[in-house]
């Protein structure tokens, strides 16, 4: 019986051994194609100027290069699906508040497939007048993260619910 047993054990080993690195390389390759699926996030959604509709708070801060300028306001702005938007703000500049009390502005947006974008904003808030801006669209369209080009001033936008 010993000569058996250890017949079996030595065939019983190495088939367990290669059962075992079968199951596991099985389970490494779905959890592989699990995080990849997680990882790219871009094949399950898919923006588009629709996806910002309705009206955004928004928080501003930052400093205006050239000018010496630091900027802290806020903003109501209103998306129309369309590639529209017309907002109000109040922006404070090194301190002091803005001639009128919430200044009006209107422009244009366009939002990528991938959830990027840009916006124009015309508004005689700004130093220049027009006001361009590169965004991202996060939380399935209620937050828009913001950076003023060609400045150091950052925004953030919430969805008025």
């Amino acid at each position: 019986m010993n000569k058996l047993t250890s017949k079996i054990s030595m065939i019983a080993l190495p088939v367990a051994i290669i059962c075992g690195l079968l199951f596991s390389s099985a389970s490494a390759i779905a959890q592989f194609n699990g995080e990849a699926t997680q990882q790219t996030p871009e094949l399950r959604r898919s923006c588009s100027n629709r996806t910002l509709h309705g009206d955004y708070g928004t928080t501003i801060e930052g400093f205006i290069l050239g000018a010496g300028v630091s900027i802290r306001g806020v903003a109501m702005a209103h998306f129309d699906g369309n590639g529209n938007l017309t907002q109000v703000d109040h922006v404070v500049t090194n301190g002091m508040p803005p001639p009128q009390e919430w200044t009006p502005g209107s422009g244009t947006y366009t939002v990528n497939p991938d959830c990027t974008g840009r916006a124009v904003i015309h508004t005689p808030s700004s130093f220049t007048g027009v006001l361009n801006l590169h965004f991202v669209v996060v939380k399935q369209g209620k937050e828009i993260r913001q950076v003023v080009d060609e400045n150091a001033v950052t925004a953030v936008a919430v969805k008025v619910e």
